[in-house]
């Protein structure tokens, strides 16, 4: 197997006595898109700066395209491309004087305009960095991560506080670069960005992987069927919602109910039932298909942004 990274055992502790990463393995084929999730604490930013040359590791071992930071730093360097999570540049550059700059930090390098206009902003090289939007901005982040003909992308949460559309050309410029056959590894907390793009994603929480796959295998491995949120005025007991017709999985968390149903047609008339047995009223209901949120709930009971 062809791997792009290769973590095993990897651990990080900052002091006093703060275990970030704990034990973590990863293997990362190349050509593909991986995503690393998790909520904020889960460990994956250090994760991610540790595999970029950022952080040293306390423990495992880590290659980065067949090599090792301690040895092939320089190597490494010139062929991987990084986008952090903030992106500060010089406000009073135009755009292709930034990506200029960047390029002379490799040997070998895309154009300039070659790289614009692969992300949109063409006509936009001659534009001062502070005059740009917010989209603009971090597709000129992406373009500078690009501009040295990379074999491996990071991406740390590279469409955080965009807009829609904005976001949506990021991920046309990440389809792209994959179908070159490059490799992408992505942190997120849109789970709609994780599963259209990613081929597979590791959940991480407290420094861990705790579930790893494609997303429509996990997805159908930890949840399954309907996903079922409810409101009401006054906790439901657990075993009512397991009495609901279809019903595999169920939590309850005060007055915040969820259950995965298998029929939908039949679960809902039972679960009125169920309701009105007890004399609890039924403020709010939700229904959803699941997806990679339902996952890490379903592992962890916290959402992704907890």
């Amino acid at each position: 197997m062809d791997l792009a990274i290769d973590v095993e055992g990897l651990h990080k502790t900052w002091p006093p006595e703060v275990h970030a990463v704990r034990g973590l393995d990863l293997a990362v084929q190349s050509g593909e898109c991986f995503g690393l999730l998790g909520p904020n604490g889960a460990g994956k930013t250090t994760t991610i700066e540790i595999l970029e040359g950022l952080v040293t590791p306390s423990a495992g071992r880590v290659r980065v395209l067949g090599r090792d930071w301690a040895h092939d730093a320089d190597a490494i360097r010139q062929r991987i491309g990084i986008t952090l999570q903030h992106t500060y540049l010089s406000e009073r550059l135009t755009v292709a004087e930034i990506l200029a700059m960047f390029q002379s930090f490799y040997h070998s390098a895309r154009a300039v305009d070659e790289v614009l206009a692969q992300v949109s902003l063409h006509e936009k090289r001659d534009s001062w960095f502070d005059r740009l939007s917010g989209g603009q901005k971090q597709r000129v982040a992406v373009a500078c991560a690009l501009v040295g003909d990379p074999e491996l992308l990071f991406l740390d949460e590279p469409t955080t506080g965009l807009d829609p559309q904005s976001r949506r050309q990021l991920w046309d410029v990440i389809a792209d670069f994959k179908a070159r056959g490059r490799t992408v590894l992505l942190t997120t907390h849109y789970m709609d960005e994780a599963e259209r793009l990613c081929d597979r994603v590791a959940i991480v929480d407290h420094g861990q992987v705790i579930a790893l796959g494609r997303p429509r295998d996990l997805i159908a491995e930890h949840v399954g069927g309907i996903v079922l949120n409810l409101t009401t005025d006054q906790p439901v007991a657990i075993e009512r919602l397991q009495a609901v017709a279809t019903a595999s999985r169920t939590r309850v968390d005060g007055c915040q109910a969820h259950l995965t149903v298998e029929n939908l047609a039949a679960a809902v008339p039972s679960l009125l039932t169920e309701l009105g047995q007890a004399g609890i009223v039924l403020q709010e209901m939700q229904t959803h298909q699941p997806t990679l949120e339902d996952v890490f709930v379903t592992l962890t009971g916290r959402h992704l942004r907890d």
